[in-house]
């Protein structure tokens, strides 16, 4: 059976704050260093975003220290975000309640049991028959193996649509310190969802599904775990995040990329597309250094982390969906989805459009 992965559909908190808001916030709401002033208004006034979403009622909520509140807010915006985009993606592609075999949800900023499933169950008004499964801590890099789960449940289930949730309210993670990488981490990350239907190839006769789904690769190194992870603190989430980051991003991500092209006897200059995780301007330069991609090959990611920032694990498919409505591909072009994360993990799937 051949996959079908429909464009994604996307959706964000309803704040917008712009970084010189953000970093006018942060000078009145906190006691800052001269150190720690400097950095946040390079990353901010003077960095390559111009905005991002939050998931707050007010912004003077980003103060808030407070792990059951912090986890309270995780569940409304979590909730609101991913059923947005799931609600979306369902409607682009003509789909009620009662199609639905499934839905995966994957998310790294928040904690519940049971998962974050149960709760878009209900708000999409889902019936008690569906399949449901919930996919932690995989990190930035969280939308790609939910989509090849979701594709493998799909094979198995006799064909009915799946859909695969990424979502992650970043903002409920917000630490407050002096270590470079709590500021930059402060200054990047955004909010958002997307939401992605699978469908059986055979049932999508006259409905445009747009990418057939050729393969898939992972590439896990445990020993650089401590490079990119969340750690609990004062029982909250807190980023780690080094300076390594680039270099082993770009290099698990090349593993997981070569791996993919041997199984399907491709070089990299027969990858007309490429929707890569948009973690960061440094990020994406090593990537295009190592895989050989330019600017051009880069420019829907460098695109999504200009107007959202990094948004974790939704920020591949929200480049997919930028690439597909802005890049047009053709019928026959091959794509890549790279995206990496915490563990230290990368992920790669090649699709052919239609």
């Amino acid at each position: 059976m051949q996959t079908i992965l429909r464009i994604p559909a996307t959706a964000n908190p309803p704040l917008y704050v712009t970084q010189q808001e953000a970093y006018d916030f942060y000078l009145s709401n906190f006691g800052l260093t001269e150190d720690e002033k400097s950095l946040y208004r390079k990353l901010l006034v003077n960095g390559p975003i111009q905005g991002r979403y939050f998931g707050l009622d007010r912004k003077e909520d980003a103060c808030e220290t407070n792990p059951d509140r912090l986890n309270a807010r995780f569940v409304k915006y979590a909730r609101q975000t991913g059923a947005m985009a799931a609600r979306r993606a369902m409607t682009e592609a003509g789909l009620t309640v009662n199609d639905l075999g499934g839905v995966i949800v994957n998310t790294c900023t928040g904690y519940l049991c049971p998962g974050l499933s149960s709760y878009l169950v209900e708000d999409l008004g889902l019936p008690p028959t569906v399949r449901t499964l919930d996919v932690a801590g995989m990190g930035c890099g969280g939308a790609l193996p939910n989509i090849t789960t979701a594709a493998a449940m799909l094979a198995a289930d006799g064909g009915r649509p799946w859909l695969s949730v990424a979502v992650e309210i970043c903002s409920a993670t917000l630490f407050m310190g002096p270590d470079p990488a709590l500021i930059v981490s402060n200054c990047i990350f955004g909010d958002g969802a997307a939401a992605v239907v699978l469908q059986d190839e055979a049932s999508l006769a006259g409905t445009g599904g747009l990418m057939r789904i050729l393969g898939s690769t992972s590439s896990i190194h445990p020993e650089y775990r401590e490079q990119l992870r969340y750690r609990q603190e004062d029982g909250r989430l807190r980023n780690v995040l080094t300076t390594r980051v680039p270099v082993i991003g770009a290099k698990l991500a090349g593993e997981a990329l070569d791996a993919l092209l041997k199984q399907h006897q491709l070089n990299r200059q027969d990858i007309a597309w490429w929707a890569v995780h948009a973690g960061g301007t440094a990020v994406l330069d090593q990537v295009g250094r190592d895989l050989g991609l330019d600017a051009s090959a880069l420019q829907y990611s460098l695109s999504v982390f200009h107007h959202y920032g990094n948004m974790s694990s939704p920020s591949v498919l929200f480049a997919l969906r930028e690439m597909i409505e802005h890049g047009k591909p053709k019928a026959g072009d091959r794509g890549v989805l790279l995206s990496f994360g915490a563990g230290f993990s990368a992920f790669a799937v090649l699709v052919e459009f239609l």
